[in-house]
């Protein structure tokens, strides 16, 4: 406990000045979680066999291409470059022919990394996104992963019985997603109409607001899968007591995604 504490202390410490400050050090910072997202997705599919070196290369190349090319303009219109898209289907597929070797780089291996690096690349090029339109939009989409995970921690400590997918995260419980839920919807749809837009629709607000907390636990348990399959406790360890930035972004990851629906809503 008392490292996971310390690591969480210093992340804060870290990162809130980052946050506020925004522009150029926020689209940074997030650049290099980016980069160690990717490595950490490729890392646990490597206790099967290693990447060769050049796919990794690669994947870095088009992972930062895709951070920096995607775009939010001011009618919050989204827009990336196709060009982009069809490299990274080149460059990861091709190999599979050129290497001709299933021991060295398959089919298997390459879809796995174009999955990874355009799912990393376009999602966590909306945390620079948003961060744009201003800092209390990007607090909004983390507090309701914050107060949604706590309360759905808590819940579940205290009074959850019932499993909600033992197989992936046998710790979680349908008590605790609940609790979570409608603590998390609560606690932010009043933050929204407190600091944001004091004129948007309650209710309108409020479904919105449930539906990324929902969403925000299902990208929790998609990551859990994802380390169920390949046998790990964490992404890595990079925070002490917390796991790699992985760990620590599942559920953000998805509430940022999900957010996309209702960025000319809201």
């Amino acid at each position: 406990m008392k490292q996971r504490v310390i690591s969480a202390v210093v992340a804060f410490a870290i990162f809130i000045p980052i946050f506020i400050i925004g522009g150029l050090s926020f689209n940074l910072a997030f650049y290099i979680l980016t980069l160690q997202g990717l490595r950490e997705f490729m890392k646990v599919k490597e206790k099967e066999k290693k990447f060769p070196d050049f796919i990794r290369l690669v994947a870095y190349i088009m992972i930062t291409l895709l951070y920096f090319g995607c775009t939010l303009n001011g009618n919050m219109d989204f827009s990336f470059d196709y060009r982009m898209v069809a490299g990274l289907f080149l460059t990861l597929l091709m190999p599979v022919v050129l290497y001709h070797n299933e021991k060295v780089y398959n089919i298997k291996d390459a879809f796995y990394l174009l999955g990874g690096v355009f799912f990393l690349g376009f999602s966590m090029s909306l945390f620079s996104m948003y961060r744009t339109k201003g800092l209390d939009l990007v607090v909004f989409l983390f507090l309701i992963t914050i107060i949604t995970d706590s309360f759905a921690y808590f819940g579940g400590m205290l009074v959850g019985k019932n499993k909600l997918l033992e197989v992936i995260s046998p710790k979680k419980t349908w008590e605790g997603t609940i609790i979570g839920s409608l603590v998390g919807t609560f606690v932010c749809t009043v933050y929204y109409l407190t600091v944001i837009n004091q004129e948007a629709p309650i209710f309108a607000v409020s479904i919105v607001v449930l539906f990324l907390s929902l969403v925000g636990q299902f990208g929790d348990l998609f990551f859990s899968a994802i380390k169920r399959k390949y046998n790990v406790k964490d992404f890595s360890n990079i925070m002490p007591g917390h796991g790699g930035v992985l760990d620590r972004l599942d559920s953000i990851i998805f509430v940022m995604l999900a957010f996309t629906f209702f960025v000319n809503i809201l």
